[in-house]
Order: structure tokens, then C-alpha cells, then sequence
């Protein structure tokens, strides 16, 4: 066991015999991190007395990383002016996530409770969707003159009080509009440090808007490779600037949204223990999925026409298509999905895309169907021992044909559905999973059953 999990067990058995003294020894000298996972995992009646064991110059870290409920009853359990203090020790983008968390009156009062400089900083980055490049980048900028000396520049940051470390200066112009940018590292190899940033700055910069989509955002960062993006506002004035660790948890963030959605629910239920709030997120689409696959029974009622023993040997191959054609269909739907989310797929390959999936299933289904046909023609064989309205060789034609076009058709329907929803400007992992399972089986289903009947015309 990690050494991480061994001292939580400690602290838990610790917190519970109510011996906070030892509690506060084991806890010194942790990271952050570990002391909000341990906070986390706690039970609910020991969060708050855990937190207030934690050293004063780590709580602002620690409150950062908190998410949840376990952030929602550390706030409650301290004071306005306990967590103005706190938050005054985070960078702007950390302090505003948390007074965001607040209710309206309260973060009013905290805000009001805060030095001024914070508190305008933090009330700046309030006013942009928390989804957005304003919401998650910092107000902490080392922004520059063009006029400036190296000598100068060295000087203006020596006096800077920021609380994240910086690798990039800006220049700006007088109107404090981004004009270029320099590496810090540059600006430490140059031995003549009597010459203007205007000589030296990179003109060809890569910036975002504040309103910028923060999946965008990721997006950019990651095709430029940056350490850090600086952010204008419509004036392209310099506002801000996001590091690479914001979009790493912008990427993990976009990522499981992406993935609860498929499965038909969202992130507010991993922050939640309510198994109601739980099943208020999922029975929508569970109720989708019932309703669509109702229509399975009208289907099956068809069979009742045939003899006994005719719909016994259908029946048994049902499950084989019905599985088949929504595992490929949400094998496409998934891939379009994770394409899209990426922007691997652009607009003008839809028709591309869709080739693509109606090609794989063709060509999976064939593989697919004549296996199956194969071995429904040897279970007709080896079982049926009485004569039937049909031969061994119906049978097989029957489910490997099915099986070939539940499988064909469901992969293009899979790949369909999410960029039809995208182009409608509807996220598409919200209804791709449930929606695309449970309609891929009635289709699957409906397909089979058309099949029968039609080579049992011929």
C-alpha cells in the first residue's frame, strides 16, 4: 500500500478516537494535494476538523483543490473573514473558482472583506461563463513596455507579487494591448542589458479571447504545445494569461463530461452522495431506453405466427444480433464522439466519416455473419432431429444475412447520430450512448424479423 493511503488510514483511525494532537503531527509536512484527497475521503463529521489542523500558508492550496462536498462543507464550517484570508493567498482564477462556489450573499461579503486589489481582481474574472477562457485563466500577468531596458524589465519583476510562477513577459502598448511576447529564460541569457524589449520581443504570437470555449482552449495549447496562453478581451487588450496545468484539469474535466454523458449522466453525481439526485440524472434516459426497447415486444409478438418449434430456433439467435449491432453501434457512435470532442473530424469530412463506419461495418458484418451462419447451420444439424417449415440452409442465409445488415446499418447510424446532434449544436455524447443502444436493438431486432419473413416469401 502507497505510503499516501497508509498515513490516511492513520489520520481516519486517529480522527475517530478524537486524538487531534497526533492527527496534527501526522499531517505536518504533507502536500496539498494529499491533505485534500485525505479531506475528501473522510467521513462528513471529521472534514472540518481536519482542514483546521492543516497549516495556515497550506490552507489556500489545499482549499483550491478541494471539489464537491467535501469543498462545500469546509466553507460552511469557517467564517467569512476566515475565508477571505484564505483566499487571499490563492491566485485570482483558484480564489474566484471558490467565492463562485459561495451563495450570492456570501461571496459579496467576502469579496467586501478582501484587500482591494484582490478583491477587484477576483470580481474581474466573476463576470466571465466559468466554461470559458475568462473563467479559467489568471489576472496574475507580467505585462511590459516596449520602452522598457532588460535592466528595467529584471526590476519591474523582482517587484511583481504574483502567486504563480511566470515563464513568458508580455509587451503591451501604451493602450495595454498585447503587442508580443518574450521567454524569461531569454531575458536572463542576454548580456547586454541596456537594450529595449522592442528589439527582442516575438511578434508572432499565439492569444485567445475571453470567451473562448474552454475545450477550445485546450485544443489550442495542446496543437501549439504552450506553457501558457495570454488572453485579450475585444479591445485585445492584455487581461490574463492560462497555464498548462489549467488545462490539464480542463482536459481531464472535458474528458470525464464526455464519458458520464455516454453512460447517460453527468458530473454533479460523482459530487454527490444522494442516490436520489442519482437516479433524478439517470432515469431520463434509463425511461428513453425503456420506452424504445417496448417496441423489442411488438416486434417479438410477430413470431407467434410460426410453429413452436420454427420460433425456438429464431429465438435463439436474437440475443447474437441484437448484441452485435449495438456493440458496433456504440463502437462508431464513441469514436465519432471522442473525434468530434478532439476536432479531428472537421465539417467538410462528415460524408468521409460516414463512408468510413458504412465501409468497416460492411466488412465486419460479412466476417460477422458468415461465422454465425456457419454455426446456426451446425446447431440446426446437431439439434433438430424432426422435420421444420425450414432447412439448415435457411436458417444460416437467415441469421448471417441479418446479422450482416444489423451490424452495417448500425454502424452508420452510430456514426450518424452524434454528428447530426453536433450540427443541431447539441453536445453529442448527451444522447449518443443510451439513444444509440437502445435504437441500434430495436433495429437490430426489426432487421432480423424483416429477414425471416422475407425469405420465408421466396
Amino acid at each position: 500500500m502507497p505510503q499516501i493511503d497508509l498515513l490516511k488510514d492513520l489520520v481516519f483511525k486517529l480522527a475517530h478516537e478524537k486524538s487531534w494532537h497526533e492527527v496534527s503531527t501526522v499531517m505536518i509536512g504533507q502536500h496539498p494535494a494529499d491533505l485534500a484527497e485525505m479531506i475528501s475521503q473522510a467521513d462528513s463529521d471529521i472534514r472540518e476538523h481536519l482542514f483546521a489542523l492543516i497549516e495556515e500558508n497550506l490552507k489556500p492550496n489545499v482549499l483550491a483543490e478541494l471539489e464537491g462536498s467535501a469543498e462545500e462543507e469546509v466553507l460552511q464550517a469557517l467564517t467569512n473573514s476566515e475565508i477571505s484570508k484564505i483566499v487571499e493567498g490563492m491566485s485570482p482564477d483558484d480564489a474566484a473558482d471558490v467565492i463562485a462556489d459561495l451563495s450570492d450573499e456570501r461571496s459579496e461579503q467576502v469579496l467586501d472583506l478582501m484587500e482591494e486589489q484582490g478583491s477587484e481582481d477576483v470580481r474581474a474574472l466573476l463576470k466571465y461563463d466559468e466554461d470559458t477562457a475568462g473563467g479559467i485563466m489568471t489576472t496574475d500577468i507580467v505585462s511590459l513596455s516596449e520602452h522598457m531596458t532588460v535592466t528595467e524589465c529584471f526590476d519591474h519583476i523582482a517587484e511583481a507579487e504574483h502567486d504563480e510562477p511566470f515563464y513568458y513577459a508580455y509587451t503591451v502598448d501604451p493602450e495595454k494591448k498585447l503587442t508580443g511576447f518574450i521567454g524569461i529564460w531569454e531575458l536572463l541569457k542576454i548580456k547586454d542589458r541596456n537594450i529595449t524589449l522592442h528589439e527582442i520581443t516575438h511578434r508572432d504570437f499565439i492569444s485567445a479571447k475571453t470567451d473562448m470555449d474552454q475545450e477550445d482552449v485546450a485544443k489550442l495549447m495542446t496543437k501549439y504545445d504552450l506553457t501558457a496562453l495570454p488572453i485579450t478581451n475585444e479591445q485585445e487588450k492584455l487581461v490574463g494569461r492560462i497555464t498548462a496545468d489549467d488545462v490539464m484539469d480542463v482536459i481531464e474535466e472535458e474528458a470525464s463530461e464526455d464519458i458520464l454523458r455516454l453512460a447517460g449522466s453527468d458530473d454533479a453525481e460523482l459530487i454527490s452522495s444522494s442516490p436520489l439526485k442519482a437516479c433524478k440524472i439517470r432515469l431520463p434516459w434509463l425511461f428513453i431506453t425503456l420506452v424504445t426497447s417496448s417496441i423489442t415486444i411488438l416486434i417479438m409478438n410477430r413470431f407467434t405466427a410460426m410453429p413452436l418449434k420454427e420460433i425456438l430456433l429464431l429465438v435463439n439467435f436474437v440475443p447474437i444480433v441484437m448484441a452485435m449491432g449495438g456493440n458496433t453501434g456504440i463502437q462508431s457512435s464513441t469514436l465519432v464522439v471522442r473525434g468530434l470532442a478532439l476536432g479531428t473530424i472537421e465539417k467538410n469530412r462528415v460524408f468521409k466519416v460516414l463512408k468510413r463506419e458504412i465501409t468497416t461495418g460492411l466488412i465486419m458484418g460479412l466476417f460477422c455473419g458468415v461465422v454465425t451462419g456457419c454455426a446456426a447451420h451446425y446447431y440446426f444439424s446437431v439439434t433438430v432431429q424432426s422435420p421444420t417449415s425450414f432447412s439448415p440452409i435457411y436458417l444460416a442465409f437467415t441469421v448471417g444475412i441479418a446479422l450482416f445488415s444489423a451490424m452495417t446499418f448500425a454502424a452508420l447510424y452510430g456514426a450518424f447520430v452524434p454528428i447530426f446532434l453536433d450540427r443541431l449544436n447539441i453536445d453529442p455524447a448527451v444522447a449518443s450512448g443510451p439513444f444509440v443502444t437502445s435504437s441500434t436493438d430495436v433495429s437490430a431486432l426489426g432487421i432480423y424479423y424483416g429477414i425471416i419473413f422475407i425469405l420465408l416469401a421466396l
